[in-house]
């Protein structure tokens, strides 16, 4: 008798992710055996991860290891922490890191805590030689990223939601993607997996905390059932589109680009909207300001330097980065 259907199912996606990291670690001709790291806070997605990783690794002849971020933000976290390196350990990883972190204020505190997390888990894969570090979102988070983005209004990339693959080199993998939330809790069940649950995921105060227990639960009584399914496939959709239209812009960016990284705008002017306001995006990104800060109002404001010239000045742009038009040149410079 085979393992449960949940059970199953997280094996299944991390074996094939396993797999994917062999080869592309046999590619670059590495001799030694790969190591993977599980990013784990405890919470039933991320310890059904463990769990999975776990078990497929050694099959594979992969290494296995954990790592668990302490954000200093609750009482007692670094305690529970620590109880979290004893079950990362007592599923036989080896190495498990417990890191503290200092979370800044810049962005907010959801993506203050994001960039803490990512510098940690950074340094962790870096400290050890890792080939991935895994990542617990699921087809649910998804979903969430989805509908967030859509609030923005920060346009298609945006509603392509997380990749299952990013980072330098491809270090962060998201095997659970196409795994419900649901299916994770239910693995840590049947395994008998102690997890805990982090107050701030129901904590009203956070955005995404209220989407995950009002806006969904809301949408899915108006809809009917399938929403979160129906938010993933857009995001794949909404990625294929994205990637293709980045690809154009990329070479659309060479041909109006000169050495003085001045950009001209007859020939941008000539570009459909979607791959003009690309190139303008990396031409600023490239000049200095940060990805994060930058919106689609930013972008827009630069467009229109090109497509509603009227002769207004400088446009100024998070990271100190400013636009301005200059006898038939766009001239993008930070400071």
């Amino acid at each position: 008798m085979g393992p449960h259907p949940a059970v199953a199912a997280i094996r299944l996606a991390v074996r094939r992710v396993l797999h994917d990291v062999l080869n592309h670690h046999c590619a670059q001709d590495r001799h030694e055996t790969p190591l993977v790291l599980v990013a784990c806070s405890g919470g039933a997605d991320s310890m059904a991860l463990a769990s999975a990783l776990a078990f497929e690794a050694p099959k594979l002849g992969v290494r296995a290891g954990g790592v668990t971020i302490d954000h200093g933000l609750q009482e007692g976290s670094a305690l529970r922490a620590a109880e979290v390196a004893l079950r990362l350990r007592a599923l036989k990883l080896d190495p498990v890191d417990v890191v503290g972190v200092e979370v800044g204020r810049t962005g907010g505190p959801e993506a203050a805590a994001r960039d803490a997390r990512y510098a940690a888990l950074d340094a962790a894969a870096d400290r050890h030689g890792a080939s991935a570090v895994l990542l617990g979102h699921t087809r649910d988070d998804q979903a969430e990223t989805v509908l967030l983005g859509l609030a923005r209004g920060s346009g298609i990339r945006s509603l392509s939601g997380m990749a299952a693959t990013t980072g330098t080199d491809g270090r962060y993998r998201r095997p659970f993607l196409d795994v419900d939330r649901q299916t994770a809790r239910t693995a840590c069940l049947i395994q008998a997996l102690p997890v805990w649950d982090d107050p701030h995921n129901t904590d009203p105060a956070y955005t995404r905390s209220r989407l995950r227990h009002e806006g969904l639960p809301a949408l899915e009584k108006c809809l009917g059932k399938g929403v979160v399914e129906a938010l993933a496939r857009t995001a794949q959709l909404s990625r294929d589109d994205a990637d293709a239209l980045d690809g154009w812009a990329a070479e659309a960016e060479a041909a109006v680009l000169d050495e003085a990284g001045t950009l001209d705008v007859a020939g941008l002017f000539a570009l459909p909207a979607a791959v003009r306001r690309r190139v303008l995006r990396r031409a600023v990104i490239a000049a200095g300001s940060p990805a994060g800060s930058l919106f689609a109002r930013h972008i827009e404001e630069v467009d229109r330097l090109i497509t509603a010239w009227r002769g207004q000045g400088a446009i100024n742009l998070p990271g100190r980065v400013g636009v301005r038009r200059q006898g038939g040149r766009l001239v993008i410079r930070q400071g």
